[in-house]
């Protein structure tokens, strides 16, 4: 979705194992693993802020594979839900740096463009998440 309008081609990055069991030298069980997600929820951090977190600092390389639940999973049954979700939350926040630099700079056309392909972007993403029952049904974006 997010090389929509952009000159990237195809994706790139590493794939998860694909044994689904836990390594041998993991010294967390469970419910450390759910507190250490909840701590790091509470000090302001998003759910894959927080799967980077526990894989570089505390070497726990698939919250899943421990849990059997997702990191918004968890995040959810303790009552820690993001108002929007973190991928259309992102774009929001990416319209508004782009209307902040707009108000700074008017005649960058550029950027005028750009907001309105991030916009669409937007709008989009909150109808998947609309119909997926992810944002309100009344939910709508507006600059």
């Amino acid at each position: 979705m997010s090389r929509m309008h952009s000159d990237g081609r195809g994706t790139s990055g590493s794939n998860k194992p694909i044994t689904e069991k836990n390594p041998d030298w993991i010294d967390y069980d469970e419910e450390e693993v759910i507190d250490l997600v909840v701590k790091l929820r509470r000090d302001g951090f998003e759910p894959s802020e927080i799967g980077l977190k526990l894989r570089d600092q505390y070497g726990i390389p698939s919250v899943k594979a421990l849990t059997e639940k997702k990191i918004s999973e968890i995040l959810e049954e303790e009552g820690l839900e993001l108002e929007l979700p973190e991928d259309l939350n992102s774009l929001v926040e990416k319209t508004e740096s782009i209307q902040e630099h707009l108000a700074d700079n008017p005649k960058d056309e550029q950027a005028q463009r750009r907001l309105e392909l991030t916009e669409a972007k937007v709008r989009r993403l909150a109808n998947y998440h609309r119909d997926n029952g992810n944002i309100p049904d009344d939910w709508k974006y507006e600059r």
